[in-house]
């Protein structure tokens, strides 16, 4: 009897041991596919955020092809403030309040406010919480000792949390300090007032002219009242101009001016040509004194091409002398299928150094003309850092930060002797 009932009761904890043992092997199993499938959706996070990145590319990529077109098959009127049917200045107060650099992530400093919150919140809960395990205790011995490793544990915790504070708060601020130095961004227009905006590199060397000191009549502007620097009046022609009487241009205060030597079609043969006055205007204007430079307006597509244009004013040159620099002139067409349309910032980049590099070899000193929309979406300007810009806006005052040695302010400017509206330009010399 007592065999049989000794028997049973094995057979029940058996029994029971085999139930337990499934239990504990179907939550071991649970527990390790959840923490695979756990992984495995932490692992698929990034290519969600990779995907939100290439939105964000493409967005700034279609910025980035918006480009700055002219009129004329043959480079009429430089247009590198976008268009030389343009003749209003209208809204340039408007603009000048919103041309100033702004910081960009300047919530940062929001960020480090919430570190500092959070952190203080998580000491304050770690206080409570030890607090109320302390008052939870059955036994006053053990009480004691609880506060007692409370304390200690809490000051270490909050000695933790403070340093870590400090830390994130510490990080947080020269994040923002490098943010609100190196990432600025400028709110610019174009002739049509179209609004554009782009970060500022930099990088890229900024111009320190006092904007207050740009002085405008209606027609010509100066520079007066910055003790660092003088100016000189000029204007840039082609044969378009018409005959130019060039001591009635001398006598009325122009000390300088740019001839177009040379440029190339925008048709598909982009052939390369001569300007049929400069010849005559270069003779012309040195006889009256005044200081020349030359510009090739350029649709070159690719690095032979630019060769061949430093090549064509190379050889024109060898007769004369220059006072100024030879200006390299890429643009595109507005309104008109170019050769050019496809071309992108990068080849452009490299068209302008190797075309200036060959002026410079040849002893001559090479300049580039830009405008802001070029130096905002077209240009490398850091691969053009050493050579000097001759800057085009036809807004109040220059909308770039970046350095410039010449400023063309206007298309429709009115001097004795051209019969034509001129283009007008101010010279700003170091002193």
């Amino acid at each position: 009897m007592r065999k049989g009932i000794l028997i049973i009761s094995i057979c029940i904890l058996a029994s029971i041991l085999i139930f337990e043992t499934s239990k504990y092997t179907a939550r071991k199993s649970y527990k390790e596919d959840t923490t695979i499938d756990e992984v495995q959706e932490s692992a698929e996070i990034p290519e969600a955020q990779n995907d939100y990145t290439q939105n964000d590319i493409d967005t700034v990529q279609d910025l980035d092809s918006t480009p700055d077109k002219q009129t004329d098959d043959e480079g009429k009127d430089k247009s590198a403030a976008g268009n030389s049917d343009f003749s209003e200045k209208s809204g340039t107060d408007n603009l000048q309040g919103k041309t100033g650099l702004e910081p960009v992530g300047e919530n940062l400093t929001d960020s480090g406010n919430n570190t500092e919150k959070a952190a203080s919140e998580s000491a304050k809960a770690a206080e409570n919480g030890s607090d109320a395990d302390s008052k939870n205790s059955p036994d006053t011995e053990n009480k004691n000792a609880s506060d007692t490793d409370s304390k200690n544990a809490l000051d270490v915790d909050n000695s933790n949390a403070s340093t870590a504070e400090n830390k994130n708060t510490s990080n947080t601020e020269d994040s923002t300090e490098k943010t609100s130095e190196e990432k600025k961004v400028l709110v610019f227009v174009d002739v049509y007032k179209q609004t554009y905006q782009t970060e500022i590199n930099p990088h890229v060397e900024k111009h320190d002219y006092d904007l207050s000191c740009f002085k405008s009549d209606g027609n010509f502007t100066t520079y007066e009242g910055d003790d660092r620097y003088s100016y000189r009046m000029g204007i840039d022609v082609s044969h378009h101009n018409g005959d130019i009487d060039w001591q009635q241009v001398k006598n009325a205060g122009i000390d300088f001016v740019f001839l177009r030597i040379g440029y190339r079609g925008y048709g598909a043969e982009g052939i390369l040509n001569e300007d049929r006055k400069f010849r005559t205007f270069i003779e012309g204007a040195h006889a009256a004194g005044l200081d020349v430079g030359c510009y090739i307006y350029s649709q070159a597509i690719n690095t032979d091409e630019a060769k061949e244009e430093a090549d064509l004013v190379l050889g024109i040159l060898k007769d004369y002398k220059l006072e100024l620099p030879v200006v390299y002139d890429p643009e595109s067409v507005l309104n008109a299928n170019a050769r050019t349309d496809y071309v992108t910032g990068e080849q452009f980049t490299e068209n302008t150094r190797v075309f200036c590099d060959l002026i410079k070899d040849a002893g001559y000193q090479p300049m580039i003309y830009s405008n802001m929309l070029w130096e905002a979406f077209e240009f490398d300007l850091e691969k053009l850092a050493d050579i000097p810009v001759w800057y085009a806006d036809y807004e109040l005052l220059p909308q770039t930060p970046y350095n410039f040695s010449f400023w063309q302010y206007s298309n429709t400017g009115l001097v004795p002797g051209v019969p034509e509206r001129v283009d007008l330009d101010i010279q700003l010399i170091k002193k």
